[in-house]
């Protein structure tokens, strides 16, 4: 169905996705289930997933390794895979660096492709009745609802570690539903997306220039730890949320688009450019402080911008910027079709 050859210039541009899906993923509010959506792969990935199953894993232990690939649509996920790992260590890093110098314009960019979103996919929609109706107002309110919960305390204990994994990678296979975010409000986003990612890119960078120094540090071998039982439980998460939403878009896929729209329109909130973030303290008014050294997030105080303000302008302007994005995925997507 989805095994078809690609051609050198499909293939980058599939490692591209991986690398806006990647950074995506990391930022809080932002699903990188919507690049996949918006590019027009979401399906063929919601596909490829569901296909490691147990019928791929008796080709590997058979030894038949170019059926397993073949059957599990290697090519696809190996060139997505390799874009977020590369999005991982330096898309998201730059994300990271004007996040925090220009985060009003980060956010304003996000909004407007989120805003993007929802017109591309409904766009074409023509399935409206009672029950895509209630799914739409259910998607909407379960993503609102979502963005009003406080974060939680950071929780290092391997097993919920795990079930972070399993949950935020909700991001990549759900439009509209940010695992990043979801992390925030586990408590673990710093731990998991940050310090973690960071302690295996100063041993990737150690083990380059020949220095085993980092197998005394207990602290990096911790984070190590952590980090690995956060992939399985992604890993994890990813395979049997596919096959869900395999079988849920084959038998009720109406429905489920309504539901995604729902989950989209309601991440606006999470997204809204306008926001402060408010940190939580203790008794005396000193800002609590995790394990890792940064402030506890309580929650993101919104407000409406002045009109007055150039920066406000300059923040609707890249707004506008975030909706041609989509737009111009959209005109791509339909000139490879005509293509093909």
């Amino acid at each position: 169905m989805y095994n078809v050859a690609r051609t050198l210039q499909d293939k980058i541009f599939l490692v591209i996705k991986g690398l806006a899906m990647g950074a995506a993923n990391k930022v809080p509010g932002v699903s990188g289930g919507i690049v996949a959506f918006v590019a027009g792969f979401y399906e063929e990935f919601i596909y490829a997933l569901q296909k490691i199953n147990t019928k791929a894993f008796k080709l590997l232990i058979n030894g038949r390794f170019k059926s397993f690939y073949m059957y599990i649509h290697g090519r696809f996920l190996s060139l997505l895979i390799f874009g977020m790992l590369i999005s991982y260590f330096s898309v998201s890093k730059v994300l990271d660096y004007f996040i925090e110098q220009k985060e009003l314009y980060v956010w304003a960019v996000f909004f407007g492709m989120i805003i993007g979103s929802i017109y591309y996919i409904s766009k074409d929609f023509k399935h409206w009745n009672a029950k895509t109706i209630l799914a739409l107002i259910f998607g909407t309110a379960f993503g609102v609802g979502i963005s009003l919960l406080e974060p939680a305390r950071q929780n290092d204990h391997l097993l919920f570690v795990f079930f972070c994994g399993i949950i935020s990678v909700s991001g990549m296979t759900l439009p509209g539903l940010s695992g990043s975010f979801i992390l925030i409000l586990l408590g673990n986003y710093v731990l998991l997306l940050v310090d973690s990612v960071n302690a295996l890119y100063d041993t990737f960078a150690e083990l380059l220039r020949g220095d085993l120094s980092f197998t005394k540090n207990t602290k990096r071998i911790e984070l190590l730890k952590v980090l690995s039982f956060f992939t399985l439980g992604s890993a994890v998460g990813l395979v049997t949320l596919s096959h869900l939403l395999n079988y849920v878009l084959k038998h009720f896929k109406h429905i489920t688009s309504a539901v995604i729209m729902g989950f989209i329109a309601g991440s606006l909130g999470v997204v809204w450019p306008w926001k402060e973030t408010v940190y939580k303290k203790n008794a005396t008014g000193d800002f609590l402080i995790n394990s890792s050294g940064e402030r506890v997030i309580e929650n993101y105080h919104r407000y409406i911008p002045e009109l007055q303000n150039n920066e406000t302008w300059i923040a609707v302007g890249f707004i506008i910027f975030g909706i041609f994005i989509v737009l111009a995925l959209d005109w791509y997507g339909k000139r490879t079709r005509k293509v093909k």
